[in-house]
This record gives C-alpha cells, structure tokens and sequence, in this order.
C-alpha cells in the first residue's frame, strides 16, 4: 500500500480509497457518538445547513466545532458528549476541518474517517481492502496538524505490522498546537472545552470498529463498520 499525505484539496476530488484524519475534535467525537449508541452522523458543509436538517427532524442532534452556537447541542467536545443521550438518535455534525474534509472527497470509493481511538480499526479495514494506493487527508492547519499527520502516519504502518508502538505517535500529538490551543482554552475557562478532551483524543486503538462514510439520500453519511456497543 502506497500512502499519500495531503491536505484537503481545493476542490471535490475521488481518491479511490481515502482516509480523513481528524484527531481534535471530530472524529473522536464520531467514534464516541457511535460507541454510545448513536445510529448515523450526518455531514453538512455549512452550519445553517446542520441546523436546517435539525428542524425538520426534530429528534436529531446537531454538533460543531468551535465555541457553542445557538441550535446546537455540542461544541464537539468528547467529554461534554457524555452528558448527552445519542442512543438510537441521528446526529448531524459540520466541522471546518474533518467534516470539511470527508465532503472533498465524498466521491472516493472507500472512504473512512479517523482519529487515534479507531486507528487500529482504521488500518485493519485497509488491510482488508488491500488498496494499491491510500490517500490520507490531513485535515487541521491546511494539511500541517500535527496530530492529524500523526494519527495518519500511525495508521499506515499499522497496515504494514499491527505491533507498532503508538506511543511516538501520541506524543507527536501531545506536543502539537492544537493540544495546546485546548489546554489554554481549559485554562481561559472556553464555553464547549473540558480539560478531558485532549486525553480522550490521545487514547490508541480504543473502539473495535472504523468509520465509513458514503453518499445516502443525496447527503455524505458516516457509520461504524464493526460493533458499536452502547454504554
């Protein structure tokens, strides 16, 4: 398998496989929706298109990034998800980067989203498709994230050998700006920040199933592929 690290692109392309990295915050916040129960996540290109869909489905949930926005019921925390219900529910999620993203290349035969807590997941899902090439999608800070490039780098050596330590990995993470832009935000008291966010982002391999996303009812769905057990 031959990886490709870049950001995302400019305009709509079809990798044949992709893999969307974004550690901080989507897609941990994806993987834990699902392990709690959640049935689908929907990805919207703006928030008045989020919100929109929300109406006119009022037992959906509807998350984004960046500070708390009237109509929404999370600022993509990891932490903060806890205290919601998703079991059985739909969430509708707009992110400017992991969101973002995923719709650039929507068109990709295999498309999966990724963060370190379905990373193992991630990489034995490419190992079972046995792609020739891989495009990982480097989502945070124009393709330059730290942690995104880590978590991407991780998964394609886990395609290689599942005994490759995380550990380097996660302290790429740890150390890069967007960790500490959630710290600060702790330490300055941010509405939608929990200071446990950034260790829930930094777990490894946690969950036992990846997560793909495909084009249903003219919108870019994602879903588990695996068992997503709720607690």
């Amino acid at each position: 398998m031959q990886p490709t690290f870049t950001g995302i692109p400019d305009r709509p392309t079809a990798p044949d496989v992709a893999v969307v990295v974004d550690v901080m915050r989507a897609f941990t916040v994806a993987a834990w929706a699902f392990r709690r129960g959640a049935e689908k996540i929907v990805f919207t290109g703006t928030q008045e298109e989020a919100l929109e869909l929300k109406a006119r489905n009022p037992h959906w949930l509807a998350f984004q990034d960046g500070a708390p926005v009237p109509g929404f019921d999370l600022a993509n925390s990891p932490a903060r998800l806890r205290s919601l219900d998703v079991r059985g529910r739909t969430v509708v999620q707009r992110t400017t980067a992991g969101t973002a993203g995923a719709l650039a290349v929507a068109d990709a035969r295999l498309l999966l989203c990724a963060s370190f807590v379905v990373a193992g997941a991630t990489a034995a899902a490419l190992r079972r498709a046995r792609p020739d090439a891989v495009t990982f999608i480097v989502t945070g800070d124009g393709g330059r994230a730290e942690e995104d490039l880590a978590c991407a780098e991780y998964i394609a050596a886990r395609v290689g050998s599942d005994g490759v330590d995380p550990a380097p990995y996660l302290e790429r993470a740890r150390r890069s700006e967007a960790a500490g832009q959630l710290a600060e935000g702790v330490r300055l008291g941010w509405a939608g920040v929990h200071r446990e966010d950034v260790p829930m982002c930094l777990e490894a391999d946690t969950f036992p199933f990846a997560l793909a996303a495909a084009r249903s009812d003219g919108h870019l769905v994602l879903r588990p592929l695996g068992a997503a057990t709720a607690i």
